[in-house]
């Protein structure tokens, strides 16, 4: 089935043959100062760079591994600055959301609505998405193969929503580890929507420090350059000042100093390969 562009915000498209989308922000929000200063790094990199992007950033971590885990600030206050975010910024925004009663109050700000990979199955959550009139993001569960995604598709058209990604983020592979197979990619693709590559949660290590998740950080440039190669329509890449000291998933984030270069070398590879797509 032939993957249709489709715009996501004034400006910023996805799918077909549209150029490679960043996805890209913290991982949570851990105050309003540091959601701004990344943003600010990130619009001048992207700006200089020439790459539509969406700003990333969860308000509720509600999956962390330790229940003393931090979690975010939480809706009201989270969603707040997120659209202090995109007023600033002039930037598209994506969040997640855990249950059905928050798609409606996400959607106000949020252009594209994300479901965690975990509840990617759950049919009331990912209706109540696609009745928001939003794009919906889909993180595709480790635990699911990439032939279940029409299944996940099927659910959001039956809300009305025609404004789908899929999200590939690895696959479990035995204990506290994820593989990813790229085939999964195109394969995402056949069912019409297009595909998205998590770099950066694809090299985590789900509860591998006993309290918390580890990562190979730096596996996260091979595993993009791959997943773009393979046609992915969008790169989604968590993306932090600090990253060994973020309050999530620290160990799987990509420094914003090294941001430029990298996205230099992913697009040299996107432009050989936008013929995938």
């Amino acid at each position: 089935m032939a993957v249709e562009s489709f715009e996501i915000a004034s400006g910023i498209r996805v799918g077909g043959g549209e150029p490679l989308l960043l996805i890209a922000g913290p991982c949570v929000i851990e105050s309003r100062e540091l959601a701004l200063s990344a943003a600010d790094q990130i619009a001048e990199i992207v700006k200089q760079i020439g790459i539509p992007w969406v700003y990333k950033s969860s308000y509720d971590k509600a999956n962390r591994t330790s229940v003393d885990s931090f979690r975010g600030p939480g809706p009201e206050e989270g969603l707040r600055i997120l659209s202090d975010v995109k007023n600033q910024f002039g930037v598209p925004i994506l969040t997640d959301i855990h249950t059905p009663g928050q798609a409606a109050e996400a959607a106000e700000v949020a252009d594209v609505v994300q479901i965690p990979a975990f509840l990617c199955r759950q049919t009331d959550l990912l209706t109540a998405a696609g009745r928001t009139g939003r794009t919906v993001n889909v993180k595709k569960g480790q635990f699911l193969s990439p032939w279940e995604v029409p299944n996940i598709v099927a659910k959001l058209r039956s809300a009305g929503c025609d404004r789908i990604m899929v999200t590939e983020r690895g696959s479990s592979f035995g204990y506290n580890h994820l593989v990813v197979d790229m085939k999964s990619l195109p394969i995402i693709r056949d069912s019409g929507v297009p595909a998205v590559f998590d770099a950066t949660h694809s090299v985590q290590l789900p509860g591998g420090e006993g309290d918390r998740s580890g990562g190979l950080r730096r596996f996260i440039p091979t595993l993009a350059h791959a997943a773009v190669a393979a046609g992915a329509d969008a790169l989604f890449l968590e993306v932090h000042p600090d990253p060994d000291k973020a309050l999530c998933d620290g160990p799987n984030m990509w420094p914003i100093s090294q941001l430029h270069s990298f996205l230099e070398g992913v697009l040299s590879i996107s432009k050989i390969s936008g013929k995938w797509r």
